[in-house]
């Protein structure tokens, strides 16, 4: 069965087929890059959630320059995923720019603990996030690549929980270091080089191409009866390489990006819990809590949106967020900050796997990297004014102000996804 026709069979059909017979094995591809970013997470994670506190107190850096700081490395990392998606595609190779990427940014990653000012933070930050824009649209192309059709949600889901499951452990494993004072918080940041070595070769030693893509460039021409056969088999991976990625996903790219708006980075959160009374030894634990709800329903959400559909996912975890974030503009004592975490990992159950396998729905297998790139993109153009935009009101007008801010353009989008990307176009699962 093609991916076209899976995507059109009835919903109903798909429910009944998924209920009726056991859900095959993840295929080694998945599972090997589920547990890559398993580690790479753990080596991101030791860091990512004291970097806010590390910039403020030890480098004296301002909330306004912390947006700077993240809003420029994350349009870095995902404005890169389109040339290197769409490159993926040309060549038909995707595991270079995956072994490339995730060994970049390993290198670099746990340097931050020899910095002594903020320019040396941001350059070893736009590095990092340079790895990880290299590696993401080619690495989610390529799982998009290792699966049926039916298996997208579940495939994103499983690849999304181990990402948050390494989020978990990464925290927890730096809480226990620095509580036990066997390292301060600069030799935190350099032993975090540790896993993500592990992730390398991991990556390195048993991830495989698939081929999906189409023929490997530079193989011997075939000739005669085989040649003739050989360019009937390449027709239709010619067709899908040459079709419109179409205005059902432009449409979709474009709501996205607005949701994007309201989507600062994570870091924020972490200065209003601190603000709020959450001990500094305690933010490792109170991010892990997050990860922990994001890797227990992650999986759940992908396979929920294989049966039920992409769009009802897509809509609750929005709406989830708007809420979540007027929660954050509201919240006066500490223990909100632990409720609110706990709710805002449940939209990233709802969304991070299922957000993918709607972009692997809709566009030509041939044409995924290019798709995940653009995808990745628009997440990228909105990353940077959505966190210096909210540091500047976060300072001229308080937290408040900021959340507020965030969970209107959160509704915004939600309102904009219903009318303009109808349940009724092709992929729309």
């Amino acid at each position: 069965m093609t991916d076209e026709e899976e995507v059109r069979r009835p919903l109903g059909d798909r429910g009944k087929s998924a209920r009726s017979a056991p859900r095959p094995p993840l295929s080694r591809n998945v599972r090997i890059l589920a547990t890559v970013s398993f580690f790479t997470d753990v080596a991101s994670e030791m860091i990512y959630p004291l970097l806010p506190l590390f910039l403020s107190t030890v480098l004296g850096t301002s909330a306004a320059a912390l947006g700077v700081i993240e809003g420029l490395a994350e349009s870095v990392s995902s404005l890169l995923r389109l040339p290197a998606g769409w490159y993926s595609d040309r060549i038909k190779r995707r595991k270079p720019f995956v072994v490339v990427g995730y060994s970049l940014a390993s290198l670099v990653r746990p340097l931050i603990g020899l910095t002594q000012n903020m320019g040396q933070v941001l350059a070893i930050r736009l590095t990092d996030r340079f790895g990880k824009g290299l590696r993401s649209a080619p690495r989610d192309a390529l799982i998009g690549d290792s699966v049926p059709p039916s298996q997208r949600g579940y495939a994103y889901g499983v690849h999304r929980a181990a990402d948050s499951l390494g989020a978990v452990v990464g925290p927890l494993l730096a809480w226990s270091l620095l509580t036990l004072k066997w390292v301060d918080l600069r030799g935190l940041f350099l032993w975090a080089a540790v896993p993500g070595v592990v992730a390398v070769v991991l990556v390195v030693a048993f991830v495989k191409e698939t081929g999906t893509a189409g023929p490997v460039r530079g193989a011997g021409a075939p000739s005669g009866a085989t040649a003739a056969t050989a360019a009937t088999a390449a027709a239709p991976v010619l067709e899908q390489a040459a079709a419109p990625l179409g205005g059902y996903f432009w449409r979709y790219l474009a709501v996205l990006f607005v949701f994007t708006l309201s989507t600062s980075t994570d870091a924020f959160l972490l200065l209003r819990a601190s603000q709020l009374g959450v001990a500094t030894a305690l933010i490792p634990i109170l991010w892990a809590l997050l990860h922990v709800v994001k890797s227990s329903s992650t999986v759940m959400g992908g396979a929920l949106s294989d049966r039920v559909g992409r769009r009802p996912l897509i809509l609750g975890g929005w709406a989830l967020y708007a809420l979540v974030y007027l929660g954050f503009a509201m919240a006066s004592v500490e223990w909100h900050m632990w409720a609110l975490f706990v709710v805002y990992g449940l939209y990233f159950g709802a969304t991070e796997g299922t957000e993918k396998a709607f972009v692997a729905d809709l566009v030509p297998a041939a044409r995924r990297g290019t798709a995940f790139g653009w995808f990745n993109a628009a997440l990228g153009l909105g990353a940077l004014p959505a966190s210096v935009v909210f540091g500047v009101v976060w300072e001229r007008s308080g937290a408040d102000a900021a959340f507020v801010m965030g969970a209107g353009i959160a509704a915004l989008a939600t309102l904009l996804f219903i009318l303009l990307v109808p349940n009724r176009a092709r992929g729309a699962v």
